[in-house]
């Protein structure tokens, strides 16, 4: 039997969440199975594809819902799981008893760990650090910007790899270690670590980046680093360096997209008015109601700096 696991890409949770069905999956419901996976992104359009559902049993976690009958297992706890027409009332007709969301979770990992140990008998205790930090983490649960942005535990490291990696293999390889490792193990592993050094000399770089491009205004921080060729950097790096700001608002790109970062400051002293992921919804991309991105095509910079321009205007707005 073959086990296809399509994961949000490039985000630990989406990772974490991979490495939770499959060590459920494998032992409550199929230990022969052959598992392969594959990351996917928010876009405008088809995020799926024609021919993503090519396993015998097709598993979606933390991503977005679709109504294709090859989808089998669904977890997910993003408010916009539903996009396109019809998505949300097909989910509420499903009785397979297979496919879940909440988007009260904090992490896709930890509500997938608590359906599999309530409805299946699984017990997620071997996987305990890695469900707790995806939650820490996805859920932006750091005491401080310090702790975030610092990256001194394993679990950040790996999650700075992850967010940079673009070869699939090296993502998979890990989703199949998480299974079984330590979170330390891992960070330290040769071939993560030699990955990891150069990502964490260029996150300073970044800082630096950052606090040179970036403005406070209106309590929202907007930064443009398009020009840099890199699409994804630490999120909680602005309200490191405005720890008084609401939200903020970025432009990256790189030669496989162009990508909007839309966040709130998890420290801010004034709460948050707005639904960030019903602001990306507007653009193509998605998210959680803190935070939320949109991905669009290389070519498209010009149309990602008008929306990004557009959603900072609406944050300053109120």
């Amino acid at each position: 039997m073959r086990l296809k696991v399509c994961y949000h890409d490039n985000c630990f949770d989406g990772l974490a969440s991979a490495a939770t069905f499959t060590r459920f999956y494998k032992e409550r419901i199929d230990a022969s199975a052959e598992v392969t996976y594959q990351g996917l992104a928010h876009r405008a359009g088809d995020a799926f594809g024609p021919n993503l559902f090519d396993g015998d049993v097709n598993a979606i976690v933390d991503f977005r819902y679709t109504q294709n009958p090859g989808l089998t297992w669904f977890f997910d706890h993003h408010i916009s799981a539903f996009q396109e027409p019809g998505d949300e009332a097909h989910f509420r007709a499903d009785h397979t008893g297979r496919k879940f969301w909440d988007p009260q979770a904090k992490s896709c990992t930890k509500f997938l760990a608590k359906i599999a140990t309530e409805r299946f008998g699984w017990d997620a205790g071997p996987m305990r650090e890695l469900i707790d930090w995806a939650e820490l983490i996805d859920g932006a649960q750091f005491p401080d910007a310090k702790m975030a942005v610092e990256l001194e535990e394993p679990a950040l490291r790996l999650m700075t790899m992850i967010e940079a990696e673009k070869d699939a293999g090296v993502l998979h390889g890990l989703i199949g270690r998480l299974q079984h490792e330590s979170l330390e193990q891992l960070a330290s592993a040769p071939e993560y670590a030699s990955r990891i050094e150069p990502l964490l000399a260029r996150h300073q770089t970044n800082v630096e980046l950052i606090r040179e491009r970036s403005r406070l205004e209106g309590g929202v921080v907007f930064y443009d680093i398009a020009d840099q060729g890199i699409d994804t950097v630490n999120k909680f790096i602005p309200y490191y360096l405005h720890p008084d700001c609401r939200y903020g608002v970025n432009v990256t790109a790189s030669k496989k997209r162009a990508k909007v970062s839309i966040g709130s400051n998890p420290w801010a002293k004034v709460p948050r008015t707005h639904d960030l992921a019903r602001l990306a919804e507007k653009f193509g991309g998605g998210g959680h109601p803190v935070v939320a991105a949109i991905s669009f095509p290389p070519d498209a910079l010009e149309k990602a700096r008008a929306a990004a321009a557009e959603i900072a205007a609406t944050l300053r707005g109120g």
